[in-house]
């Protein structure tokens, strides 16, 4: 299940990230990302709500995906994570070669400098992963801990999923 959920997060350059402001309220943008394994990386402003609200709650929650053609081909990975600043410089070193990857038009750039902006990391603890190319509402699940995969949660597939699948009336 970890390859499905990296190659997921392999094939998208974008992710919506959802954050805790300090009043309660949550608050989701998007940002550009890349990824190593199941560790996200991605670039944010020191003056941005979104750090303020990390450093006050580092409990995030991301979705990465896009529309598919089909419903049947819908893929897409969830995952509550734990976000913070990447500090040492043979890390920020790695995560902004990613980066600069992952997003060419960041190429041409120097890495920013740590007074305008913060290279993150999420690292994903809870995963989940839509598959509807496994059938309507297939969703896989996985918990990540210090040492690896802790927990594979057995696929299930939503209710709706099934009543969706069925046949109209009178087809």
């Amino acid at each position: 299940m970890e390859e499905k959920a990296v190659e997921i997060l392999d094939s998208h350059r974008t992710m919506a990230i959802s954050t805790v402001r300090p009043d309660g309220w949550p608050q989701t943008t998007i940002v550009g990302y890349a990824n190593d394994g199941l560790l996200l990386y991605f670039l944010i402003s020191r003056t941005s709500q979104k750090l303020a609200n990390i450093q006050h709650e580092n409990r995030v929650a991301v979705a990465i995906g896009s529309e598919p053609k089909t419903m049947g081909e819908a893929r897409a990975v969830y995952a509550g994570a734990l976000a913070s600043e990447v500090t040492d410089p043979k890390q920020l070193e790695h995560a902004w070669h990613l980066l600069t990857h992952r997003h060419p038009n960041l190429a041409d750039f120097d890495p920013p400098s740590k007074s305008d902006a913060a290279i993150m990391r999420a690292s994903c603890k809870y995963v989940s992963i839509l598959d509807f190319t496994q059938g309507l509402g297939h969703t896989d699940g996985l918990t990540v801990g210090d040492s690896g995969i802790s927990i594979m949660d057995p696929a299930r597939t939503d209710d709706w999923g099934l009543s969706a699948a069925a046949p109209k009336a009178g087809s």
